[in-house]
């Protein structure tokens, strides 16, 4: 694994790739790096010859500046898993190699306005701009992101198909803990108590996949459902829970197609998210969690 800090470098490094016939593949994080960011490393390796990943703390996307100066960061050990995991080029860039002065922004209206998008104003810009960036910076065949921030895939789709970027995006299932758990970089901040309380977060899923199979559709039934699951894990509040259109994330009145079932809650300070797909599957439905 090659290590780079500085754009040109990545240029360099992409651009003899591609002179030897290797397709490119991209994922990009946050680092404090885990399974779950490896699994799309795998997935990236199984549709690219060379695997490129980032690691940059974008400041752009963070709400609140409490959250960004406490976000984990173990560079060491991150290090150490990306090139077991099979990396081939780690990209580590600092805020000045990304970002100038008077910065250009990337936004993507309407898909981003509920969800995160309306308890976390901002965030999605900076996410759009940083991964617009990365973009260009990389020129990736492929770049695969996971399911568990899925206002985040659904809305990068949108942003390539938009703006003609020549990058296929893969979404990768959620990777979980044995005992269901989605794995975050933030579960780091929960006790032990905690911790298991947040387990209602998957459990809610199981008792919603249930009510799709009885042959429920309506969505604030199904909601009710899942609120009275999670409060049973006593959070300290609620984001909010929305039954999302898979391919706008409008809200929707029943299950029809495709459709997010998407979830987020405090435990003390710790904002989890969570989410389930469920989809067409012969005459009846899949849940995908």
């Amino acid at each position: 694994m090659k290590i780079v800090n500085k754009i040109a470098d990545v240029r360099l490094e992409v651009g003899n790739a591609k002179k030897a016939g290797k397709l490119v593949g991209f994922v990009p994080t946050m680092g404090f790096l885990h399974p779950g960011h490896i699994s799309l490393v795998k997935i990236a390796g199984e549709n690219s010859e060379f695997v490129v990943m980032s690691i940059f703390v974008n400041k752009l996307q963070f709400n609140d500046l409490n959250d960004f100066n406490g976000y984990p960061k173990d560079l060491e050990r991150d290090i150490a898993i990306a090139e077991n995991g099979g990396v081939d080029l780690l990209f580590l860039p600092d805020d000045k190699e990304m970002y100038r002065s008077n910065l250009t922004t990337v936004d993507v209206d309407l898909i981003t306005e509920n969800l995160c998008g309306a308890h976390r104003p901002g965030h999605f810009k900076g996410v759009f701009t940083v991964v617009s960036k990365l973009f260009n910076i990389v020129q990736p065949d492929i770049a695969v992101f996971g399911q568990k921030d899925i206002q985040q895939a659904v809305s990068i789709e949108k942003m390539v198909y938009d703006l003609n970027f020549p990058v296929k995006i893969i979404v990768a299932p959620t990777v979980r803990e044995s005992d269901g758990l989605a794995m975050s970089s933030r579960n780091k901040h929960l006790s032990e108590k905690q911790r298991k309380e947040a387990l209602s977060l998957s459990r809610s899923f199981a008792a919603c996949e249930k009510l799709i199979d009885s042959g429920e559709r309506d969505a604030e039934k199904i909601s009710e459902s899942i609120r009275a699951v999670i409060l049973e894990g006593s959070p300290d509040s609620i984001d909010y829970i929305s039954i999302v259109k898979y391919e706008d994330l409008s809200y929707a009145e029943k299950i029809d197609g495709k459709t997010v079932v998407a979830v987020a809650a405090f435990w003390g300070t710790t904002r989890l998210i969570d989410n389930m797909i469920i989809d067409k599957k012969d005459d009846g439905y899949i849940c995908i969690y």
